[in-house]
């Protein structure tokens, strides 16, 4: 272990992701590690679970796997204060406390999503991790089987995926392009946008279901408009909050497929 290792502190781990959270780094360490001099707070449970997952890698020796561990752990801070003051309150289900034989429930997803935000080299994703680790904190009907199920799935999907996983989800407020998808398109972007529609249906994400081609028949084209979540869908999209997904990001994966947006 270097000099740098020995000194580094969690609270160091979370300023350190300002390279993808920005700014508010410092303001969420000060959450976590000196809640008396903050502006806004969290659960103490959450902000304790949050200093033991922080503290324990803050010695990360790869830098921006710490700059993505900091930034997850800040996103979850910023997410957890928003759905304090708009009176969701942390669950008192035991998620806090410990096991017999075991830690919190708590400490295991947070050091899951840490972990799964150092290998998110598409770091646009981290935001949402963290989202999940703090809806999951106030949310009693989620158990840890559940919590991890998402976050495995969440980690099977690409950037583009999640953001079309957040335009069938806002469908209801922001209709889908009625024009039909390319079953063969030509441009290699516009095929890979295709593709990722179609990996979203057959892992069960979206429905309907892919249909399989059969010689000679003639199947209707799938329209953006007709594509739905499923159970699974909805997790995701509940868990990592979609909702908030950047609209930009959702223009662009339509606009990736060949669409306009409506």
């Amino acid at each position: 272990m270097t000099a740098s290792e020995q000194t580094a502190t969690g609270r160091d781990l979370i300023e350190a992701g300002d390279a993808v959270a920005g700014s508010m780094c410092r303001a969420a360490a000060t959450v976590v590690f000196e809640p008396g001099a903050a502006k806004v707070s969290v659960d103490p449970r959450f902000a304790g679970s949050l200093r033991t997952v922080a503290d324990e890698a803050a010695a990360l020796p790869v830098p921006r796997e710490r700059v993505r561990a900091g930034a997850v752990l800040a996103f979850a801070v910023e997410y957890a204060a928003t759905l304090r003051g708009n009176g969701r309150t942390a669950r008192s289900d035991g998620w806090f406390d410990p096991r017999p034989g075991g830690r919190p429930a708590a400490d295991e997803l947070a050091e899951a999503v840490v972990a799964a935000a150092r290998r998110s080299t598409e770091e646009r994703r981290v935001r949402h991790l963290g989202y999940l680790l703090a809806e999951v904190g106030v949310s009693p009907d989620v158990d840890p089987e559940l919590a991890g199920r998402a976050l495995r799935l969440a980690g099977s999907l690409s950037w583009r995926q999640l953001a079309l996983l957040a335009g069938v989800g806002r469908r209801d407020r922001v209709p889908l392009p009625m024009a039909p998808l390319e079953d063969e398109p030509r441009a290699w972007t516009t095929w890979g946008a295709r593709e990722d529609v179609t990996d979203l249906q057959a892992a069960g994400l979206l429905a309907p279901s892919p249909v399989p081609a059969r010689p000679g028949a003639t199947l209707p084209r799938l329209r953006a408009a007709d594509l739905r979540l499923t159970r699974r869908g909805v997790l995701v999209h509940r868990l990592l909050v979609l909702d908030l997904l950047h609209d930009d990001a959702v223009a662009a994966a339509l606009a990736d497929l060949g669409l306009p947006r409506s």
